[in-house]
């Protein structure tokens, strides 16, 4: 279906469910018509499941299942409120949502959705079933018509060209693998970094060779193929002077030529550029397992031209060994992250004004004009990548540039009907202005500059055979006309400005490495400190950073505007304030638009796990519509967007070590060993111990870190010995056993406090706990819970430094800590590991602006504190993981946590119906006023 057909039948469904839905009578023709009219889903019955069975305490059934994309829906009567809880069989009450996720639970793991919708006919409320502690998008019926895209997750499967290209990309990169493999092991001295120099060459100069025979660049198809079989087949031992031939030749101008020379040589073409520039490149000798897996694996069994140069180029740069990958910081941007980076960049921007042009009449005298205008500012835009790896960034926002400007051809040559004159058709057809030469790059790694070269150079014979298609009539690729840009160098010594003028350049983006700041190499804390400046907290901050520095320094004064994928640690614990205090004060950066935390998606062969952000900002470009992109289809929109990626003020929160902002008690890490495991015990040793002597079962307590707390799972113990007098467990030969290994290992420490306590192996390297009950948080937990999960601890019990504690809490705090609102100054506030929480107190507690409740809104909060502590109760055998589980949350629980969020919002005066009460980011811009009060006090 065409998007014009989509909206028509978007609008009569529209109409004609206005005001009406009967849950039981009309759900299937309800859901049928949507699907099939509305999104041309075909095979309803084969594909669509109503009434599907699931196996609960009772059978259940799901109201609609669409099979090949996994989406549930609970259908509601059009009277139906979906905020509102409904009794189930078994007396509890669960809302639509809850009732879906309890459904999802039961089926197979195949089948577990990753959309998630509730509707009463009126509305749909759409989950991200990856993100279930996000609030649901809402899609009014009355909107489908201007918003039905949407909801293409219904249907949408994947674009299944992208998937096409990707297949034969990653085979394209498995061939030169192997092919990369089977001549390294040729080579004299495989290991030596000129032999690698050659064979990267080599790598690139064959799948070049192979590609423009397979596109027709060649005089012939399989004319590369057909040269090299005739050698091998006489004497397999020339193939390797064959190869330094073609290479001459291939560099060498036709009137530069001998006339002598091989004829069939010499019908080769020129192709320029410098690929093949005679300089000295060492081939080794190509025996038959090569010459087979060249011809036939590489040649005759796999078509070239059909690969993307954006991915393949990614997947050809994985041939590198993965260990110079890593710890060069390279990582591969698929290409849906591409264009999550120069879509909103630019790219958006620029589909809109050619369709607005697009869409007037033929007969507007400014039409041609106003295209010819679009056409020659495309192709004067300036694009640079300062940590350009494989070249992806240039090449697909060529491709997407060159769709654009065919997009116009196409529209001239129809205009033009045939009268070529006009048109300036012909071989050197001059229509095409867009050029590589707009985009250029630097890259620190020699195989991965020419890679991107030969990137941008296929890209260019694409899209050129697309504009061929269009006007009818060949065109000349070869000699190669345009250069590319790319620079190889380290982009934190280079002048940017040497590479790209700033008042000649439009754009950077790109997604320099990803190297967290405590695993940076001396050299790179000196090449970011050399940027950064010197600081205690500079340190913090991440490799990454200094691009941003770079980017903010170049674009100063200048309309510029830069974009870059990052890890979200820059957005999140102590990086933020001395990095982003830098590009506000210094520079005067301002985020124009920002994607929230989301799993990379890599090309390369072994993918990156990282959680990334991608941030848009300027220095002297701030736009007046500014979005925050997230999980949902539809970005919000910010008045402004903070360094932690929220509508809030441009408040920097720095991490407070020596104090709680607002006078409440002093959090501490638990316990913490450094005793090399020797005074920590399983329940099996801890018995055996005192099966044994149990003389000493008072020197042994149980011991929790925050895997224990939360799943209750293992039980741990450890050797107490602190105000335990040593007769007790002197004469116990397991206990001095462990004492003589704690104090070995502390000896042998490179910490010089750690050796310090070497001659009192007896007790912990720090113990701050008191004789006190005290409230325990796990300092790393899932970022799938709304509620990171806390508790009281009895004094009993040892706490190890991976939980963080309050002695003396009382149930005031506890209702506070627990809260949606000190929830979401975490989430924002807080560092992240990959994706999950990790609080701190510098960074989460003592920086955390408290209320000042009356005395009645301070019981209440005492109250509802007391309700979730309760409701945990009535579940003994489960474990914290267990109850806060967004899909198995108890309904009792839930409630309770529910009332006790209104009782602390109440507190700070977030009144209903304030925005701070029901959105996320709100709440956060009145903490973040409240610690600008706090701190300017």
């Amino acid at each position: 279906m065409t998007e014009t057909e989509k909206k028509k039948a978007a609008t009569k469904f529209a109409a004609d469910w206005k005001d009406r839905g009967n849950e039981k009578s009309d759900t299937q023709t309800f859901w049928m018509s949507l699907l099939r009219d509305v999104y041309g889903l075909d095979g309803i019955a084969e594909n669509v499941e109503f009434e599907k069975r699931v196996k609960l305490e009772h059978t259940k059934f799901i109201d609609v299942y669409v099979k090949p994309t996994r989406v549930l829906v609970e259908q509601k009567d059009i009277t139906k409120d979906l905020d509102a809880a409904i009794q189930q069989s078994d007396k509890t009450w669960l809302r639509p949502i809850e009732q879906l996720q309890r459904y999802a639970m039961a089926l197979p793991l195949s089948e577990h959705p990753r959309w998630s919708v509730t509707c009463n006919f009126r509305e749909f409320r759409i989950y991200d079933m990856e993100h279930p502690l996000n609030a649901p998008e809402v899609l009014k019926l009355e909107d489908l018509p201007e918003q039905y895209n949407r909801m293409n997750f219904l249907v949408d499967t994947g674009d299944e060209n992208i998937k096409q290209e990707m297949a034969v990309s990653l085979k394209a990169g498995e061939l030169v693998g192997a092919l990369y493999d089977a001549i390294l092991a040729k080579y004299q001295d495989p290991n030596n970094p000129e032999t690698l120099r050659s064979l990267n060459k080599l790598c690139v100069r064959l799948v070049f060779c192979m590609y423009a025979e397979d596109a027709g660049l060649f005089a012939g198809h399989s004319k590369f193929h057909n040269y090299l079989k005739k050698v091998a087949d006489k004497d397999i031992n020339d193939v390797r002077k064959a190869l330094l031939e073609l290479f001459r030749i291939l560099d060498t101008k036709p009137e530069d030529r001998d006339p002598y020379d091989d004829p069939e040589l010499l019908e080769f073409p020129y192709v320029n550029g410098g690929l093949f520039k005679d300089e000295h490149i060492e081939i080794p000798r190509l025996d038959e397992h090569i010459i087979h897996l060249l011809l036939g694996e590489c040649s005759e069994d796999f078509d070239w031209s059909k690969i993307s140069p954006t991915i393949f180029g990614a997947v050809f740069e994985s041939t590198l060994n993965p260990e110079t990958r890593r710890s060069g910081g390279m990582h591969y941007t698929s290409i849906e992250n591409i264009h999550k980076v120069i879509d909103p960049l630019f790219f958006d921007d620029l589909k809109a004004e050619l369709a607005a042009i697009l869409a007037r009449p033929r007969s507007d005298s400014w039409r041609t004009r106003l295209l010819t205008e679009f056409q020659n500012k495309i192709s004067k835009l300036v694009f640079f990548d300062p940590a350009c790896g494989s070249g992806n960034f240039l090449t697909e926002t060529y491709l997407s540039l060159r769709r654009l400007e065919n997009e116009i051809i196409a529209d001239q040559t129809k205009e033009a009907q045939g009268q070529t004159a006009m048109m300036g058709l012909g071989a050197d057809f001059a229509g095409i202005k867009v050029s590589i030469g707009q985009f250029y790059g630097i890259e620190i790694n020699d195989f991965a500059v020419t890679v991107a070269r030969t990137a941008l150079w296929i890209a260019e014979s694409q899209m050129m055979k697309e504009t061929e298609a269009i006007i009818s009539i060949p065109l000349n690729f070869l000699p190669l006309k345009s250069y590319t840009n790319i620079v190889e160098g380290n982009a934190l010594r280079i002048d940017w400005e040497t590479v790209v003028p700033k008042k000649e350049l439009s754009y950077i983006m790109g997604n320099p490495p990803f190297i967290g700041a405590s695993m940076m190499t001396s050299t790179q804390k000196n090449e970011a400190g050399a940027i950064f400046g010197k600081g205690k907290r500079i340190n913090s901050i991440d490799y990454v950073g200094a691009w941003y520095c770079k980017a903010a320094e170049l674009m100063k004064g200048t309309l510029v505007q830069t974009a870059f994928v990052s890890t979200n640690s820059i957005t999140q614990g102590e990086q933020v304030e001395p990095l982003w205090g830098k590009l506000i004060r210094e520079y005067g950066v301002v985020i124009n638009f920002a994607y929230r935390t989301f799993k990379w998606n890599s090309e390369a062969k072994e993918k990156a796990a990282v959680h990334c952000v991608i941030i848009g900002f300027a220095s002297g470009v701030e736009r007046k519509d500014k979005y925050i992109y997230g999980t949902a289809a539809v970005p919000s929109h910010a008045s402004n967007i903070s360094p932690y990626l929220v509508d809030a003020p441009n408040i920097l929160v720095s991490s407070a070590g020596g104090g709680t902002l607002c006078n409440t008690p002093r959090m501490t890490k638990g316990n913490q060993p450094s005793d090399g495991g020797n005074l920590i015990l399983s329940e099996e040793e801890r018995n055996a111990m005192i099966a044994h002597d149990p003389s000493i079962e008072c020197c042994i307590r149980r011991y929790v870190g925050s895997k224990d707390f939360i799943n209750n799972d293992v039980k741990r113990y450890c050797l107490w010995l602190k105000d335990i007098s040593p007769s007790v467990y002197r004469k116990n030969a397991d206990i001095m056993k462990r004492l003589e290994a704690v104090k070995k290992m502390r000896l042998a420490s490179s910490a010089k406090p750690t050796r310090a306590l070497a001659d009192k192996p007896y007790i912990f390297f720090s113990t701050p706990q008191t004789d006190s009950n005290y409230l325990c948080i796990p300092e790393v937990s899932s970022e799938r819970r709304r509620y990171i999960p806390i508790g009281f601890m009895d004094k009993s019990i040892i706490a190890s430094n991976k939980l963080l504690i309050i002695a003396d809490a009382t149930m005031y705090h506890f209702g506070v800590l627990t809260s949606n609102v000190h929830m979401a100054w975490m989430r924002t506030v807080c560092g992240r590991l990959k994706s999950d929480y990790q609080y701190s107190s510098a960074n989460v507690y003592n920086t955390f602006p408290w209320p000042t409740p009356t005395e009645q809104q301070k019981l209440k909060i005492e109250q509802t504190a007391q309700a979730i502590l309760d409701a945990r109760a009535l579940y003994p055998d489960s474990s914290l993981a267990d109850l806060y589980d967004e899909l198995t949350m108890p309904p009792e629980l839930r409630k309770a946590h529910q009332a006790n969020d209104r009782a602390v919002m109440d507190a700070y005066g977030f009144v209903k119906g304030s925005p701070a009460r029901t959105s996320e980011s709100a709440c956060v811009a009145e903490l973040m006023k409240m610690f600008q009060t706090l701190t300017s006090k």
